[in-house]
C-alpha cells in the first residue's frame, strides 16, 4: 500500500504543478484573458472523458497497464512543457496532462484496493484521499519556490524536477505485482460493458446527494479560490512574490489533508455537515477579503476552507467506497471523481459568462450564492441520509445476531 501511495503522491504533484506558471505563460506568450482561461479549462475537459473511459474499461484492459500508460503520458506531458517554444505546445501539454491524470484517477483506487487486505480497505481509501490532497498542495508550492528563488529558466527548470518525481513514481510502480490477471481473464469472456457512470440503483440517491454533490461543491469552491489566489496576492497582500501563491495553495489543499487527522466530530455524517458548512464559510471570507483588502480575512478564509475541504473530501470519498458492493466500488469511486472534476469547470465557465454582465466581485458573489444553495440542500438532505446510514449499518449487526441465535 505504501508504494502505491507514493505513486499517488507523485502523480498528484504533477496534476497541479503548472498552476503558478500561468502568469508567466500569459506574459511570455502574450495570451489574453480568454486564452489563459482556455489553457486552464482544457485540462478538465480532457480529464473527464479519460476518467470515465478508464473507470469503465480499466479492469478489462488491465489496471496495471492503464496506470503504466498514465504515468508515462504524464512524463511525456512534462517533457512537452519543458521544450515548448510556442503557445500551442503548452496547450498540447495541458491536454496530455489532463488525459494522464484522468486515466490515472479512473483506475488508481481500484488498483490500490487490490494491493490492500480487505480489512484495511477503509484505511486505504482514507490515506489515498490524504495523499492526493497533499500532492495537490505540494505541486504549486514547489513550483512557486523554484521560480521565485532559483532564478534559472523558470519555464524549464521546474519541469526537470517534476520529471524526476514522476520517474521515481514510475520506478516504484513497476515494483508492484499485477494482481488482476485472473479477473481480466474472466472479463475477456464477457461482453464489453458500455462506457457509463456506474452507480447502482439502490444507492443512487444517497450517493449523488451526499457523496458526489459534496465533492462537486468542494472542487467548485476550491477552483474559484485557486483562480483568485494569484490576483489576491497582489491586491490584498501587495506582493509580487510568486512563492506566496504556491504556499497559499499548499495551505488550502495540503493543509486540508493534514486537518483530516483532527479527531473532532468523528461521526461521518456530522463531520461532513460541518465540513461543507466550513467550506462555504471559508469561500465567503476569501471573496470578501478581495473586496475589503483584508489580509486577516484572506488567511482566515483559506484556513477555514482548508478544514472544510479536508473533512468534506475525507467523508465523501469514504462514502463512495462504503455505499456500493465491492464489485461496483471501482466504477462508483470513478464516478465520484468525475463529479469532483466536473466542478473545476464551473469557475471557468461561470466566471467567463458572468463577467460579460457584471464585474469580477459581483460574479464571484453570484457563484458563491449558487454554491451556498447547494450547501443548504446537502445540509437538509443530511437528515434523511443520517437515518439511511444508521439503518444500513444496523443491518449487518442484526444479521449477526440472527445467525448467533440460530
Amino acid at each position: 500500500m505504501k508504494r502505491m501511495l507514493w505513486v499517488f503522491l507523485m502523480m498528484s504533484i504533477g496534476a497541479t504543478f503548472t498552476s503558478p506558471l500561468f502568469p508567466l505563460y500569459q506574459e511570455h506568450y502574450r495570451l489574453n484573458s480568454l486564452q489563459i482561461t482556455v489553457l486552464f479549462a482544457v485540462y478538465a475537459l480532457f480529464l473527464l472523458p479519460s476518467l470515465l473511459i478508464s473507470g469503465s474499461k480499466g479492469s478489462r484492459w488491465g489496471l496495471k497497464r492503464v496506470l503504466r500508460f498514465s504515468v508515462w503520458l504524464s512524463i511525456i506531458a512534462t517533457l512537452v512543457f519543458m521544450v515548448s517554444q510556442q503557445a500551442w505546445l503548452v496547450y498540447a501539454a495541458r491536454i496530455l496532462e489532463g488525459i494522464a491524470y484522468g486515466t490515472f484517477t479512473g483506475t488508481a483506487v481500484a488498483f490500490l484496493l487490490k494491493q490492500t487486505p480487505k480489512e484495511q480497505t477503509g484505511k486505504a481509501l482514507a490515506l489515498s484521499g490524504i495523499t492526493v490532497s497533499v500532492g495537490f498542495g505540494l505541486g504549486p508550492a514547489i513550483t512557486g519556490l523554484v521560480i521565485q528563488y532559483l532564478h534559472l529558466m523558470p519555464l524549464r527548470v521546474p519541469f526537470w524536477i517534476l520529471t524526476l518525481f514522476l520517474l521515481s513514481g514510475l520506478i516504484t510502480f513497476e515494483t508492484l505485482k499485477d494482481r488482476d490477471f485472473e479477473a481480466r481473464k474472466q472479463l475477456a469472456n464477457t461482453p464489453p460493458a458500455p462506457i457509463s457512470l456506474g452507480v447502482p440503483d439502490e444507492i443512487r440517491s444517497p450517493f449523488w446527494s451526499f457523496s458526489a454533490l459534496p465533492i462537486f461543491t468542494l472542487f467548485t469552491l476550491n477552483g474559484i479560490i485557486l483562480s483568485l489566489i494569484p490576483s489576491f496576492v497582489k491586491s490584498v497582500l501587495h506582493s509580487s512574490n510568486l512563492s506566496v501563491s504556491g504556499l497559499l495553495i499548499l495551505l488550502l489543499l495540503g493543509g486540508g489533508a493534514m486537518l483530516q487527522l483532527l479527531p473532532f466530530v468523528k461521526h461521518p455524517v456530522h463531520r461532513l455537515r460541518v465540513g461543507i458548512a466550513l467550506l462555504s464559510l471559508g469561500a465567503w471570507l476569501v471573496v470578501f477579503s478581495g473586496s475589503t483588502g483584508s489580509i486577516g480575512l484572506l488567511w482566515a478564509g483559506v484556513l477555514i476552507q482548508a478544514l472544510g475541504s479536508g473533512w468534506t473530501f475525507q467523508v465523501s470519498l469514504r462514502l463512495a467506497g462504503e455505499l456500493p458492493n465491492p464489485e461496483a466500488r471501482s466504477k462508483v469511486v470513478s464516478t465520484f471523481y468525475f463529479a469532483g472534476y466536473s466542478g473545476f469547470i464551473v469557475p471557468v465557465v461561470g466566471t467567463g459568462v458572468l463577467t460579460y454582465f457584471f464585474d469580477m466581485n459581483v460574479s464571484l458573489i453570484v457563484l458563491n450564492i449558487l454554491a451556498s444553495l447547494l450547501v443548504v440542500y446537502m445540509l437538509a438532505y443530511s437528515v434523511r441520509f443520517a437515518r439511511y446510514y444508521a439503518d444500513r449499518n444496523a443491518k449487518p449487526l442484526t444479521e449477526k445476531c440472527r445467525s448467533a441465535s440460530a
